[in-house]
């Protein structure tokens, strides 16, 4: 092999490389979870207002403990106060992000289905699809919902291709009714 074949040869390997990191490098896939499968999946399931959250280094990953307090909950036990553990965050110079996960604000209001015991940090369901952002019109008053992988595409075996689905602009009361149509089916 000459000198130019092999330099060429390097080249292919090396842009092939950078290809396959890029492609390994933005991996996070989700498989859509149907809204009976995380009520189903959940221990808990709460309405709760986020108070802070702090980051964390741990053998080398970043990590998010998300303190939360409980404004309802309306599956399983919660206490008052609960931490929700996510992949990711700021941790001084360290930026870490990692698609799918949801980040939160002090203040805001969500529905999270919650997989974990008391006196444990909970994980959130399916991620993005088991966070519901509350939001209220500023002229009505009237709440609604938004699942955070409302426009993320999902991966769905059963179509076999990425789609977004999920609940956008509900009304409070029209998801509550059907979460708990659900809770109260699983339970028979």
């Amino acid at each position: 092999m000459s000198y130019v074949q092999r330099r060429r040869f390097l080249w292919t390997l090396f842009l092939i490389g950078l290809v396959l990191i890029a492609i390994v490098a933005n991996a996070t896939t989700l498989i859509r979870l149907p809204f009976y499968k995380l009520v189903q999946s959940s221990s808990a399931i709460a309405r709760v207002r986020c108070v802070k959250a702090a980051t964390r280094l741990e053998y080398g990953e970043v990590w998010t403990d998300t303190v939360f307090e409980v404004v309802q909950h309306d599956k399983g036990f919660l206490p008052s106060v609960i931490v929700v553990r996510t992949p990711g965050g700021r941790f001084q110079h360290i930026r870490s992000h990692v698609d799918g996960v949801p980040e939160f604000r002090p203040g805001e209001e969500v529905f999270l289905f919650l997989t974990g015991q008391p006196g444990t940090q909970f994980k959130i369901v399916g991620w993005t699809q088991g966070t519901f952002r509350i939001h209220t019109s500023q002229r009505s008053g009237r709440e609604t919902v938004t699942q955070d992988s409302a426009d993320i595409p999902v991966y769905d075996p059963n179509q076999n291709k990425f789609t977004k689905t999920g609940v956008k602009d509900l009304r409070i009361d029209i998801f509550l009714e059907k979460m708990n149509k659900e809770i109260a089916r699983q339970a028979l």
